[in-house]
C-alpha cells in the first residue's frame, strides 16, 4: 500500500523537520520510524518566530528527504491524502485552519489549538459543521508514562504536572508553551473543570484548577526548566511519573497517522477545547490575580 501524502501547513517549528524526518529520513533510527506516512510538500512564510536563515535550513534538509517546499498555499494542498498545520505561531492557526478546512481532507493541527478559547472554538464549529475529521493535540498528552500512570489511577483526585514555561516570540508564553503541561492534566483529569487560579512568581507561573467532588489540579510552569512529569493521588494510592521525551514525535505521529487513515483519536474536539479554556483562564488570571470561574 503506498504512503499516505502529507502536505505540512508552515516551516516555523521543528516539528515541521521532526515529523517528516521520522516518516522518510534514509539515516531515521528504526526505532523512531513511522511507517505509512510521506511528507510530499511543505508550505513556507514567514512569522515572528522564526527567520529567513532558520527557514532556509529547514527548507533544505526538507528538500533532501524529497519534499517540495513551496510559497504556494495551492501547491502546497494538492494531490496530498491529509493535511498537518504545523505553524508555530498560536495566532495563525485559526487563518490556515479555516483554509485547509475548505478542502475537506483529515486535519492535524499543532499544539496549542489556538491562541484564544474564542478561536479555538471557531475551529472546533467549523470542524463540526464541515464534519471534518480534525485531531489538535501536544505529543506530551501520549508520552508512555503519563499513560502508564492514567492505567493505575484512571480517575485521580489530585493531580500535579510540571514542566517548562516558554518565552514566546509573539503572543503568550503559558498558552503557546504551558500546553504541553495542560494537556497531560486534562488528560488525567478529564473535563469539567470548575475554577482556575493562576498566580506569576520570579520563576515562573502556579495554576490551580479546580474540579467537582474537592478534585484538585496544580500545573506548575517554570522558565529554564526542560524536565516534564507529575503526580496522580487518590487516597493512599500515588503515582509519580517522569517524561522521556526522546520518543514522544514518533508516539504522537503513529497517532496522527492511525487518525489519518481510521478516522480514530483517543482524544476528541471538547478535550482540545477544554485545555485551551485552562490555558485561556490562566492567562486571564495571572494577569488580574484573580480567580475565573468556568461555569
Amino acid at each position: 500500500m503506498e504512503p499516505l501524502r502529507i502536505a505540512l501547513i508552515g516551516l516555523d517549528t521543528s516539528h515541521a523537520i521532526e515529523f517528516p524526518r521520522r516518516m522518510q529520513a534514509p539515516d531515521c533510527q528504526p526505532e523512531l520510524r513511522v511507517e505509512g506516512l510521506r511528507a510530499t510538500t511543505c508550505l513556507r512564510f514567514l512569522t515572528p518566530f522564526t527567520n529567513k536563515d532558520i527557514l532556509d535550513q529547514r527548507q533544505a534538509q526538507l528538500e533532501a528527504w524529497g519534499v517540495k517546499v513551496t510559497a504556494s498555499f495551492d501547491e502546497a494542498v494538492a494531490d496530498c491524502d491529509a493535511i498537518m498545520i504545523e505553524v508555530n505561531d498560536p495566532a495563525l492557526h485559526w487563518t490556515y485552519f479555516e483554509k485547509c478546512a475548505a478542502l475537506g481532507k483529515p486535519i492535524f493541527l499543532d499544539k496549542p489549538l489556538a491562541d484564544t478559547y474564542a478561536n479555538g472554538k471557531r475551529i472546533v464549529e467549523l470542524a463540526r459543521k464541515l464534519n471534518l475529521p480534525v485531531l489538535s493535540a501536544s505529543s506530551l498528552r501520549f508520552a508512555d508514562a503519563l499513560s502508564e500512570v492514567c492505567t493505575q489511577i484512571p480517575e485521580p483526585d489530585q493531580v500535579s504536572i510540571y514542566g517548562p514555561l516558554g518565552i514566546a516570540a509573539a503572543g503568550e508564553g503559558l498558552v503557546w508553551y504551558g500546553v504541553h503541561c495542560f494537556e497531560m492534566l486534562q488528560r488525567a483529569m478529564g473535563c469539567g473543570a470548575l475554577r482556575v487560579d493562576a498566580r506569576k512568581d520570579s520563576s515562573g507561573v502556579v495554576t490551580i484548577v479546580e474540579y467537582p467532588d474537592k478534585k484538585r489540579g496544580i500545573v506548575e510552569l517554570t522558565v529554564g526548566n526542560y524536565t516534564y512529569g507529575g503526580t496522580l493521588r487518590k487516597k493512599e494510592q500515588v503515582a509519580p511519573y517522569l517524561v522521556d521525551s526522546s520518543k514522544i514525535y514518533t508516539g504522537e505521529l503513529r497517532i496522527i497517522g492511525h487518525f489519518f487513515k481510521t478516522g480514530e483519536a483517543p482524544l476528541t474536539l471538547d478535550d482540545t477545547l477544554e485545555v485551551m479554556r485552562l490555558l485561556d483562564a490562566a492567562v486571564v488570571s495571572a494577569n488580574s490575580g484573580k480567580p475565573v470561574d468556568l461555569n
